[in-house]
């Protein structure tokens, strides 16, 4: 039900993010989504890619910081005004808590990730509500 995300440390400093794109690439690793935020000393490169595990073991060994984590892929029913936000809606009126959450289109359809507060509340709430969450699978 999950997808696996790697979130990178990344210095705001010219170099450090196309260093983290050399690696990916030089080791076969193909970028399927990612978002990139900032803070001042550092920034927060989050990816879904063709090999996690993989990317996040190259990643340590270069010494660059890098955590995975779970995240949910959500496809909307309707590329309509509004669909982000009746999933956003059924979510958080079931009181979970959203950590953070990025879109992207995938096949013409709408897509959000989340991370949620409570993986196994998460979970319930996306198999009652029947909403159409992706796999890693999906995604290759």
């Amino acid at each position: 039900m999950t997808i696996k995300q790697i979130s990178i440390f990344v210095e705001n400093k010219s170099g450090s993010l196309l260093q983290v794109l050399n690696l990916l690439k030089d080791n076969g690793i193909s970028i399927i989504i990612s978002t990139l935020s900032d803070t001042q000393d550092f920034g927060i490169y989050r990816v879904i890619c063709s090999d996690t595990d993989k990317a996040f073991s190259i990643l340590r060994e270069k010494g660059i910081n890098v955590t995975v984590t779970n995240v949910y892929a959500i496809r909307l029913a309707d590329n309509k005004v509004g669909a982000a936000a009746e999933v956003m809606a059924q979510l958080t009126e079931s009181g979970l808590g959203i950590k953070y959450m990025y879109s992207f289109l995938l096949e013409g359809k709408g897509v959000i990730v989340f991370r949620a507060d409570d993986n196994e509340k998460a979970n319930e709430i996306v198999m009652l509500k029947k909403l159409d969450f992706l796999t890693e699978g999906d995604l290759k």
